[in-house]
């Protein structure tokens, strides 16, 4: 990998987008990069959270504009690069059967800002930013902001965040739920490993069926969410998690998940 760094420790994969010279912008490596480096996140037991971050001062500046021209020079179809590119990024983060935690260690601008808002945590430094940029070069919200956005903010502050391009302080993402925590910059790598540590430890299992449960509950009745809960249930209790839940509260200790 050329264009991120992938580290699995501890039951903890940190991937860091590592474009630092132009704030971790997307180009075809690094996009194709991340859809990789998911997988490999997925796909490895041993791995119970993940970590996003970015290398430098920034999260993710988004598309990398002087890369978007085909070899012709001619503008890409940006249908077919999200499709390709951005799509299946969102769609692992989400599926992912693990915690995925966004380090917010700058801006996170544009896709960058999706890809921030699609982790199921956000902790951020105080130097942080949120930006959806897109109306600036007359385009619109991708990768995941327009389903992300309005069910956290509402449509209203949505529409003025995406119409206006305005730019948010971590400060001011926290106020309006954005975002999990707002650390000083000296201790966001502490609260990050923290976060991160807890996930590790968790009941992998149960995590991964919750994932897909608030997701669920965000955009289906109520009659169809309270049958899914009854399906998500009966898998968690047949976990070996569940046993040893219920094993070391009866004995008053604290549990020892191995995610299984």
């Amino acid at each position: 990998m050329t264009s991120l760094t992938l580290d699995i420790q501890n039951g903890i994969a940190t991937i860091t987008l590592n474009r630092p010279d132009v704030y971790n912008a997307f180009n075809d490596p690094l996009s194709y990069e991340l859809q990789d480096a998911l997988k490999k996140a997925e796909k490895d037991p041993a791995v119970r959270a993940v970590v996003l971050t970015g290398a430098g001062k920034a999260f993710s500046s988004g598309q990398d504009l002087k890369a978007a021209m085909d070899s012709s020079g001619k503008p890409r179809n940006l249908g077919d690069s999200l499709h390709k590119r951005y799509n299946p990024i969102i769609r692992a983060i989400r599926n992912m059967p693990k915690p995925v935690i966004c380090r917010l260690n700058g801006v996170a601008a544009g896709a960058g800002c999706s890809l921030a808002l699609a982790c199921d945590v956000i902790i951020a430094s105080e130097n942080a930013s949120l930006i959806e940029i897109f109306i600036n070069i007359a385009l619109v919200l991708d990768s995941g902001s327009s389903y992300f956005l309005p069910r956290t903010v509402g449509y209203h502050r949505a529409f003025e965040l995406a119409t206006k391009a305005t730019k948010l302080s971590a400060a001011e993402a926290l106020q309006l739920g954005l975002i999990n925590k707002v650390v000083k910059p000296e201790e966001l790598d502490a609260a990050v490993q923290a976060e991160a540590e807890f996930y590790a430890n968790a009941p992998t299992k149960a995590i991964a069926l919750l994932k897909k449960m608030l997701t669920k509950g965000m955009t289906d009745d109520l009659d169809a969410v309270l049958d899914y809960e009854a399906y998500c249930q009966e898998i968690a209790g047949n976990t070996a998690d569940n046993v040893e839940g219920v094993q070391a509260f009866l004995e008053k200790r604290k549990p020892v998940f191995k995610g299984e």
